[in-house]
């Protein structure tokens, strides 16, 4: 169309539908979320306001402003006031683990973040080295898992391939893994947090789970953030643990998606897609070509250098 390439002009599409989604989700947010923060601030204003008037001779409202301040900017650092700032530091070695972890698998909830210089330069230095080295490793890891799904849909092929098309089965064997996956590391995981975690019900610890393992990482929900949680270190690394296997299953689906041509949506929008659609063409032109009646030049009495079809019959 006008001289464009059919994949670009697709491309052109999925970007004004994409814009669009993006006004739409931020109208559905705003219309959802706007309400209980205004409810919120009342709140927060309606305390300020009785706490100065309770301590109007002791406490000046600018005072009490920069009190806020410093309460805020420290807890945006990680650093909680909660008990006299009695909570244990950011930066032991379980909760230093679970930092790591979340910045190699790009999950980042930024609850914590490097306070020093230092901090920050390294930081940026190993995210450059662990990211990579994160999705070497879960892309060789998910090389071999794949061995094992494909003996699972070979199964199936075996005992379901006279009854059903292969579509139909590759689409029954991503719908059990996914369904695998969902129940040992979203279902299960969620009842877990939502047991230890003081404050969280099954649906915050199921948004945690999924937040997480989709590296959107708000940071909204952090486990082992309540200041009388137990053996925090260890809660700490073995919720790193859970990260990581998670992400490799999260790429294992993803992988087995893309395994399905019909399902690969995100080809059609590829130049080489362009390639695929010409041949495709060429292919067809030259069965209908070759299909129809062939003609061969014979020499008759009456009407030398003649067409005449020629027979397949002998």
């Amino acid at each position: 169309m006008f001289g464009c390439r059919k994949s670009t002009f697709r491309l052109l599409i999925l970007i004004v539908c994409y814009l669009i989604f993006l006004v739409i989700g931020a109208s559905i947010f705003s219309a959802i979320e706007a309400p209980e923060e205004i409810a919120i601030i009342k709140q927060v204003r309606q305390i300020r306001s009785q706490f100065l008037n309770e301590h109007q001779h002791c406490l000046k409202d600018q005072e009490l402003e920069d009190f806020i301040v410093e309460i805020i900017q420290a807890n945006s650092r990680g650093v909680s006031a909660i008990r006299n700032v009695t909570m244990e530091p950011n930066w032991s070695f379980g909760q230093s683990i679970f930092f790591a972890g979340t910045i190699v698998t790009t999950i980042g909830y930024g609850h914590v973040s490097p306070l020093s210089d230092g901090g920050k330069a390294f930081c940026i230095l190993y995210s450059l080295i662990g990211i990579p080295l994160t999705l070497i490793l879960v892309a060789a890891i998910v090389e071999r898992l794949m061995i094992v799904t494909t003996l699972m849909l070979q199964c199936f092929n075996s005992r379901l391939g006279h009854l059903y098309q292969p579509f139909n089965i590759r689409l029954l064997h991503l719908g059990v893994v996914i369904l695998i996956i969902v129940i040992l590391y979203f279902v299960i995981p969620a009842a877990i947090f939502a047991n230890i975690e003081p404050d969280w019900n099954f649906l915050d610890a199921f948004y945690y789970c999924y937040i997480s393992l989709t590296t959107i990482g708000l940071g909204d929900y952090i486990p082992g953030d309540s200041p009388d949680q137990k053996l925090r270190p260890l809660y700490k690394v073995a919720t790193t643990g859970y990260l990581l296997l998670g992400l490799i299953f999260m790429m294992l689906a993803l992988a087995i998606l893309y395994d399905i041509p019909q399902l690969n949506v995100g080809l059609h929008f590829l130049m080489k897609s362009d390639d695929a659609d010409d041949s495709e063409k060429v292919r067809l032109h030259t069965a209908i070509a070759s299909s129809g009646p062939k003609y061969t030049q014979h020499l008759d009495e009456t009407t030398p250098n003649a067409l005449s079809p020629v027979s397949d019959c002998p």
